[in-house]
């Protein structure tokens, strides 16, 4: 009885998790379908500003030190990079912007030629995250001394925000901006909101969840009534 009771709960607990992860990426794609929808012009400070609102930006692109993140695949599986490049905003704060991506040389040490002028231009895009491997190899330290040995554009597999601003020598804003599609001197920018599983992959778990429910529910039923129906024959 009392493994039953835990059983149920704890995969009625495990089926609402699952619903709650697909209305939460259900909100992500309606955030990023919106947030493209609403530009605000941002002038003062960037920190809570809602991932995938459209923004507005003026200020000065550090062509001399960018970053290209590796193992960037194109929308179309192609081997490449994603380009980042340091924002200086009229506030004389920094901010990453992904000008989209580029292709792979014929061999690592063949870069891409991402220079971009240095005029003041206004800026639009989405707000984002990094991205982030589904499993980080390496520490920290050895990300970091690999990067600084390095000429520029310096090449990042996954960095974390800490590494960037030490691989550029100055403070970043934690968020990244999508180059908006519309704007120049970007690559290839085919922006999706990014979040791991789809809605459906977590409701098809939630079905798996309330399903192993029924199943012991329906089999503590069927043995308590045979138990029933042998204690009365005997």
């Amino acid at each position: 009885m009392v493994l039953t009771v835990l059983g149920v709960l704890g995969f009625f607990r495990l089926g609402v998790w699952q619903l709650d992860r697909a209305e939460e990426k259900r909100a992500l794609i309606a955030a990023f379908s919106s947030g493209s929808e609403r530009s605000l012009r941002v002038t003062g400070d960037m920190s809570g500003l809602p991932r995938y609102q459209s923004i507005e930006l003026t200020g000065r692109y550090d062509s001399a030190r960018q970053i290209l993140l590796d193992n960037m695949p194109s929308a179309r599986g192609q081997a490449g990079y994603r380009v980042l490049t340091a924002l200086q905003r009229e506030a004389g704060d920094w901010v990453l912007v992904d000008r989209g991506w580029v292709p792979a040389g014929k061999t690592r040490q063949q870069l891409p030629d991402v220079h971009v002028d240095e005029r003041v231009r206004v800026v639009r895009g989405q707000v984002d995250e990094l991205p982030r491997p589904g499993i980080r190899l390496g520490s920290a330290a050895e990300s970091q001394a690999d990067t600084a040995a390095q000429s520029w554009p310096k090449v990042m597999n996954f960095p974390k925000d800490q590494e960037l601003t030490a691989a550029l020598n100055r403070p970043l804003a934690k968020l990244l901006v999508l180059l908006d599609a519309s704007q120049p001197d970007g690559y290839e920018r085919i922006w999706q909101a990014r979040f791991g599983f789809p809605p459906e992959r977590h409701l098809a778990y939630a079905v798996t969840w309330f399903g192993l429910l029924a199943t012991v529910l329906v089999t503590f039923v069927v043995v308590s009534l045979k138990q029933v129906t042998k204690d009365d024959a005997s």
